[in-house]
C-alpha cells in the first residue's frame, strides 16, 4: 500500500506561481511595524526550504536533479543565514543607546 505523488510539468509550476503570488498579496499587506516579527518568522520558513532541498538532494536520481537540489539547499541555507542577521541588526535598532548591548564586551568587570 505504498502511493506515491509525482507534481511534474504545468502542475508544478502553477504550484509555484501560485505559492508565489499568495506571498506577494499576503507580505504587501502587512504593516511596516510588524515586517521585523515577520523576518523572524519567515527565518523558520527558510529553514523548511533548506530540510526540502536536502530531500530533494538526497532523492535525487539525475545530474540535473541533484543540480536543482544543491542550489535549493545552498539559496534556503544563505536566505536563512541573511535573514538571522538582518533581523538581529533591526533589533539592535530599537535598543536604548545607554543600554549596554549583548554584543560589546563587559567592561565593568574588574580583573582580579
Amino acid at each position: 500500500m505504498e502511493s506515491q505523488i509525482v507534481i511534474s510539468g504545468f502542475v508544478a509550476l502553477y504550484v509555484f506561481m501560485l505559492a508565489a503570488f499568495s506571498g506577494w498579496v499576503i507580505i504587501g499587506g502587512i504593516p511596516a511595524i510588524l515586517h521585523t516579527p515577520l523576518m523572524s518568522g519567515s527565518n523558520f520558513v527558510h529553514g523548511i526550504v533548506v530540510v526540502g532541498g536536502l530531500f530533494a538532494l538526497l532523492n535525487a536520481s539525475t545530474v540535473p536533479e541533484q543540480a536543482i537540489g544543491f542550489i535549493a539547499v545552498l539559496l534556503g541555507a544563505g536566505n536563512a543565514a541573511g535573514g538571522y542577521a538582518v533581523t538581529d541588526r533591526m533589533l539592535a535598532m530599537f535598543q536604548v543607546s545607554g543600554h549596554p548591548s549583548r554584543h560589546k564586551k563587559a567592561h565593568h568587570l574588574k580583573k582580579v
